[in-house]
């Protein structure tokens, strides 16, 4: 009922940058928060970044001052701007929203396909 599509993955050298962005559509009545999560091979899936429709935010100590997360709360759609990018940055990237389909019913969690992040010289 409820799809996330991403894109902006792709093959970039060490310090460059990538804009991720993720659309979600379907049955909406409100997204309490969108976010990224990220899974490199071999270690466990971390959370990248958050953001609350309030505005609030949450990132991984790693990414902090380097990764930038926003969102449109109006078309439904986040985005994660990733600057200077380290090879240990490299892995699936999975967009995460925690969405009301309807009024008066709890929120569930629905997530992205995943897009490739790969950083390498």
């Amino acid at each position: 009922q409820v799809q996330l599509v991403e894109s902006g993955g792709g093959l970039v050298q060490p310090r460059g940058s990538l804009r991720l962005s993720c659309a979600a559509s379907g049955t909406i009545f409100s997204i309490n928060a969108m976010g990224w999560y990220r899974q490199a091979p071999g270690k466990q899936r971390e959370l990248v970044a958050q953001m609350a429709t309030g505005g609030s935010t949450n990132y991984a100590d790693s990414v902090k001052g380097r990764f930038t997360i926003s969102r449109d709360n109006a078309k439904n759609t986040v985005y994660l701007q990733m600057n200077s990018l380290k090879p240990e940055d490299t892995a699936v990237y999975y967009c995460n929203a925690r969405v009301q389909t309807r009024a008066f019913r709890p929120p569930d969690d629905y997530w992205g396909q995943g897009t490739q992040v790969t950083v390498s010289s």
